[in-house]
């Protein structure tokens, strides 16, 4: 079945009667999952239930890396920073290698068991020490360390039966500026950013399932953002690294997606520049002005979006399981 081209929010633990209505939209093809929308894993359920009983097809995603972007925690296994394994891999590549396919596995069924199809992970930026909003969520600042952790990250996805989503392309740890609060300007040279941040990108992309690009100008390629340029998504990421899977846009209520001018020309920008799927967070206003503007225009949908829906068979007694087990005996090891 079709998926819509606009991903949003939800304001809170059970769905709104506006909410209501509004997924009955087909032009909304996802829903993304806050900190704001669990109390518990009962009450997520329940929510999800809802979701579901409206658009059984919809995509439903949350930020969920573990560290300091974990969206569920009580009730659900802490999972430490990324940066650890990096830090493992230098000691011990082969236990490195494990425990990300471990870490994955478990964050991803933990989600799964829950009716979640994606997590936006892995985070495969380069931590160059700039960037804060990077930071310890990168595996490490050495992009063949990232490539090998980045891989067994999405191997024990793929375990679980979750679609894995590499961001934040091609690279956002060069820049001190925050995209959701400024526009950051990586002023490297081409050769500088193919060596370094964007080698982890290019020998995953036929691993990945999804990417999400950055909102950086990165002004020696492009004058625009990563993720409303058609030279880095359709020249570069699409025709040199051969990726056939979904781009996601980063949040367009985010400062860095300003430069484009208002929400509808944001999702405008990104739909033209190769996005298959644009999300809006934390601006209802803003979401209505792209969902206007999508019926307006009548969006063709990307057949590319269905394949990320979950098929997964893991049983709703997860913590039963031997794999549940030896995975977060393995994140006790790493804590």
């Amino acid at each position: 079945m079709p998926i819509g081209a606009l991903m949003l929010d939800l304001d809170g633990l059970s769905l709104t009667s506006e909410e209501c209505q509004l997924l009955t939209d087909n032009q909304i093809g996802g829903i993304i999952l806050f900190s704001r929308n669990y109390q518990s894993p009962k009450q997520l359920s329940l929510l999800i239930a809802e979701i579901r009983n409206i658009r059984p097809e919809i995509l439903i995603a949350v930020d969920h890396e573990g560290g300091r972007v974990q969206r569920f925690q009580e009730g659900f296994t802490r999972i430490p920073a990324m940066c650890c394994l990096g830090e493992l891999y230098r000691q011990n590549p082969t236990q490195a290698l494990l425990s990300a396919r471990q870490l994955a596995w478990l964050l991803a069924a933990e989600l799964l068991v829950m009716d979640i199809d994606l997590s936006f992970a892995p985070v495969l930026d380069l931590d160059h020490t700039l960037s804060q909003v990077i930071g310890d969520r990168a595996f490490s600042d050495d992009p063949e360390i990232v490539v090998k952790l980045g891989s067994a990250f999405i191997d024990g996805f793929h375990a679980a039966g979750m679609a894995a989503t590499g961001k934040h392309f091609p690279g956002h740890g060069g820049v001190v500026g925050d995209s959701h609060t400024e526009i950051p300007v990586d002023s490297r040279n081409w050769l500088e950013i193919e060596c370094a941040d964007l080698v982890p990108f290019r020998q995953l992309a036929g691993s990945l399932d999804a990417l999400m690009p950055a909102h950086v100008i990165y002004p020696e390629v492009d004058d625009r953002p990563a993720g409303f340029s058609a030279v880095w998504l359709k020249d570069i990421l699409r025709e040199k690294l051969c990726f056939d899977g979904v781009i996601f846009s980063d949040d367009l209520s985010m400062e860095g997606a300003s430069v484009a001018g208002g929400f509808a020309e944001r999702a405008q920008a990104a739909l033209t520049a190769g996005c298959d799927m644009v999300l809006v967070c934390n601006d209802r206003s803003g979401a209505l002005e792209v969902l206007e503007y999508m019926n307006r225009q009548k969006i063709v949908y990307s057949q590319r979006l269905p394949r990320l829906k979950h098929h997964s068979k893991l049983n709703a007694n997860l913590a039963m399981s031997p794999e549940w087990t030896a995975a977060v005996n393995r994140v006790r090891l790493l804590s």
